[in-house]
């Protein structure tokens, strides 16, 4: 440990993400790191703001000073004379093929292995199960990791800092390459605030799957949470109050159970769905369901919608606008993408509803995925027949009479 405290190493981070925003933000409070992206937008707000620290909680904890960072544009420059790579570039579900797409991962180890062959790659990435060792295969038992990440919705940094564990995957039969962990282990280690961390060294298909697994239970937590309140609504019952009590056993807890209109994010989706893909000739039934039942909640809220808004037939839909108000996946997020909210949206307008959105998050006027957006709240307000909120703001409060949302506890 002493060596990796006193060494001052370079660090190359592929892809300006949240995870790689995250990461490199860590990385750079002991050892130089170079974070490159294809996406010159991004490069040129670090190069002309830094890193985003302010708002984060954690901004304490960085001196702007001292973050040895360099954001660049030219991959060569961030990756030549790295003694690591991190790569941490988009993995998207491709539906078509019922996987993630590893171009953007195997496009950087391409841009690596040529100017720096000697480079420990890590990817954080989100890959399938089985992804890293066959790859590696490819590459003729090319210095490789997999390390993954569980990083919760803008709560990056602070994650990084102080994580839940530390998971890296390897060939634990190849010396040099333990070895690489076990030092890759120590730099997150040393970057972090927290002490202690629980640290777990195993294959590279186990690391995968704790990746995978890990989404998809809590996806699971989410959709029971949902269903127990599609029951309550179906029923007439009040969901906190069998919430509430179901929380009081210790084994089931009082956390993350705050129904929602289906979980989404950059994650939890496609996650899912990778790791239902993975399980094809595997007996299972409870991961199909965790994806079938997103899909039904998502349903569900719909035809709510439509009852309060007053939609049975199609020409009730003719003169009715459904308002969003945000799109944003929880409290405190900047993500717009890929919110559950969109699924809603997009069973509204096939039902021929119009839908406007109030999103200040979202830049210029016009049109977001079929929806019109609305920038003055009172306008929104007054056009909107029924207003959906998958989190509760205050701002609502004059609206209650035609607001529709599940967030019952009003937190995260």
């Amino acid at each position: 440990m002493e060596e990796a405290e006193h060494q001052r190493r370079k660090i190359a981070v592929a892809g300006a993400g949240y995870v790689g925003i995250g990461i490199a933000a860590l990385l750079a409070r002991r050892h130089s790191v170079f974070l490159t992206d294809i996406a010159a937008e991004k490069i040129d707000t670090v190069n002309r703001q830094g890193l985003p620290l302010e708002g984060s909680g954690v901004e304490r904890f960085f001196s702007k000073k001292e973050l040895n960072l360099t954001a660049t544009l030219d991959p060569e420059e961030a990756y030549r004379g790295a003694d690591y790579v991190v790569i941490a570039v988009p993995t998207d579900f491709d539906p078509a093929a019922r996987r993630f797409d590893t171009s953007a991962v195997e496009a950087v180890m391409e841009r690596v292995d040529a100017c720096n062959p000697d480079a420990v790659m890590v990817i954080k990435s989100t890959v399938p199960v089985g992804y890293t060792e066959t790859i590696r295969k490819k590459l003729g038992g090319r210095k490789l990791l997999y390390c993954p990440e569980f990083l919760r919705e803008s709560k990056a940094l602070y994650d990084n800092l102080f994580p839940s564990r530390i998971v890296i995957g390897t060939d634990l039969e190849d010396g040099k390459l333990m070895e690489a962990a076990q030092m890759f282990a120590e730099l997150l280690q040393e970057g972090a605030v927290k002490e202690n961390i629980d640290t777990r060294i195993m294959g590279f298909s186990e690391a995968e799957a704790v990746k995978l697994f890990s989404n998809t239970y809590l996806a699971l937590r989410v959709s029971f949470f949902n269903e127990l309140d599609t029951f309550a609504e179906v029923k007439g019952l009040d969901t906190r109050q069998i919430i509430d009590g179901m929380g009081l056993d210790p084994r089931i807890g009082a956390y993350y159970n705050n129904p929602s209109f289906g979980y989404g994010g950059y994650c939890l989706p496609k996650d899912t769905r990778q790791l239902l893909a993975d399980c094809e000739g595997v007996p299972e039934n409870l991961i199909e369901a965790v994806v079938q039942s997103n899909r039904t909640r998502k349903d569900f809220i719909t035809k709510r919608i439509l009852e309060l808004a007053g939609v049975t037939e199609a020409s009730d839909a003719k003169d009715c606008t459904v308002g969003v108000y945000r799109l944003i996946m929880k409290s405190g997020s900047d993500n717009c993408r890929r919110s559950s909210v969109h699924g809603i949206m997009e069973r509204l307008l096939n039902r021929g509803v119009s839908v406007i959105i109030y999103e200040p998050v979202l830049a210029g006027e016009g049109v977001f995925l079929g929806g019109e957006l609305v920038r003055d709240l009172a306008e929104f307000k007054a056009r909107s027949r029924v207003i959906i909120a998958n989190r509760w703001d205050s701002c609502l409060e004059d609206v209650k009479d035609k607001l529709y949302t599940r967030d019952i506890f009003q937190r995260d």
